[in-house]
């Protein structure tokens, strides 16, 4: 998102200390691009108490948003202790916290800048959507005990200042029901992932012959890909459909020994972006059964392939998809969420037409709103509207609408 507002305003990034390496990969010349900020003194002792109480690999992710909870304000306070002086001065005409994405992390910075008269801007945030009904046994397993206890936050210390930001980027439907209502007349709905049009610039084959589906993504409960075997297996047996899983973690064994009697299965393990988008442009659809997703962005890379996307109509991914461009298979408790990916797959092997004329629309839905060149445009508007530059707040897409 930075490299691509570079493109059309002059930008300097503030990050952590940990991402310099990453950064400077990318091409970025630290001092001029961007500034790396040091504050492992707190960070690095609270990541390593996350680690203990999660277990580590990656999961357990309410407990590393509250040990941030704890270490980010630091950060800001070397951020301003660094810039307070340069954007007292003007040298900057707008502030904007790109992440964390978490609406839970207060932004102390936000108070400041408006009390020199910078605007600020927050977002998008996105996030803490809670877990559905039926899947307790997964939220044990992704420990996740604490995201019952999320809802306090509220009442936590820098959340009012926070919210006073000139704009408000939130990209989900659930993360705008969070925020108390005298606050949404600042409120822009922009969905935080994009696609490097570089690096999916392939096309879907969508070949004659079974079903072939992919899915691309870590291999933890939540991602529910224990489900899609089961709901594919008369597909599988059958001889009329194969699934790609693209990807690794902890559930790897159980779930190659859940697919051993299961033809037409390959699991790749983790793969290059390259390799990702050569494996994915064999196939027609991307079945992404992902019980709690924030974002999204394994769902529009694959879509920037003209793959037909296949989730569930719960968080994240089913904002992204709309009736031109996938299916979204009904939310339920397990058995429900089976029966359904199982009708859906069964109808995709049925209308193989229909699945390539969806997945076109789909590529199509993504260059035109979700590369990040068309993202870093629509912030540089909402940009304009913060500094008065425009009168009309921006708008880009239709904020979804709650089918209950």
């Amino acid at each position: 998102m930075a490299q691509a507002l570079a493109k059309q305003a002059d930008v300097h990034i503030v990050t952590q200390l940990r991402n310099r390496e990453a950064f400077q990969r990318a091409g970025l010349v630290e001092g001029k691009d961007f500034t790396a900020i040091d504050s492992e003194a707190i960070a690095r002792p609270l990541w390593k108490i996350s680690q203990i109480l999660t277990g580590g690999g990656g999961q357990g992710w309410t407990i590393q948003q509250a040990m941030s909870f704890l270490s980010y304000p630091y950060f800001e306070h070397l951020v301003w202790k660094l810039f307070g002086d340069r954007l007292k001065s003007g040298e900057f005409d707008v502030v904007h916290r790109i992440t964390p994405l978490s609406p839970v992390l207060p932004s102390p910075i936000a108070s400041k800048c408006r009390r020199i008269g910078v605007p600020f801007v927050l977002g998008p945030i996105n996030g803490g959507v809670p877990w559905p009904k039926g899947f307790e046994k997964e939220m044990r397993r992704e420990k996740e005990w604490l995201s019952k206890l999320r809802g306090a936050y509220r009442f936590l210390p820098g959340r009012a200042g926070t919210l006073r930001a000139d704009a408000i980027l939130v990209g989900s439907r659930y993360a705008m029901s969070e925020l108390p209502s005298h606050h949404l007349a600042r409120c822009i709905y922009l969905p935080e992932n994009g696609v490097d049009p570089t690096r999916f610039h392939g096309a879907a084959s969508h070949a004659a012959g079974p079903l072939r589906a992919c899915f691309i993504g870590r291999l933890v409960p939540l991602k529910g890909v224990d489900m899609l075997l089961n709901a594919a297996e008369p597909l599988l047996r059958g001889g009329r459909m194969t699934l790609d899983i693209i990807g690794d973690g902890p559930m790897m064994s159980d779930l190659k020994q859940q697919a051993k009697v299961l033809p037409g299965v390959v699991f790749h393990g983790w793969k290059s972006h390259q390799e990702v988008q050569d494996i994915a442009s064999t196939c027609s659809a991307l079945a992404f059964p992902s019980i709690r997703e924030f974002g999204g962005g394994a769902v529009l890379e694959a879509m920037a392939l003209g793959l037909c996307p296949i989730v569930l109509d719960y968080a994240g991914p089913a904002e992204l998809v709309t009736p031109a461009t996938g299916y979204k298979v009904p939310m339920g408790n397990r058995d429900q969420v089976v029966a359904g990916l199982r009708k859906q797959l069964i109808h995709c092997a049925d209308h193989p037409l229909e699945v390539k004329e969806l997945g076109d629309h789909a590529r199509a839905r993504v260059q035109s709103l979700f590369t990040w060149e068309a993202k870093a445009s629509q912030v540089t508007q909402i940009y304009d509207w913060v500094r008065r530059r425009r009168e009309d707040k921006p708008s880009f897409f239709p904020l979804p609408v709650d089918p209950s």
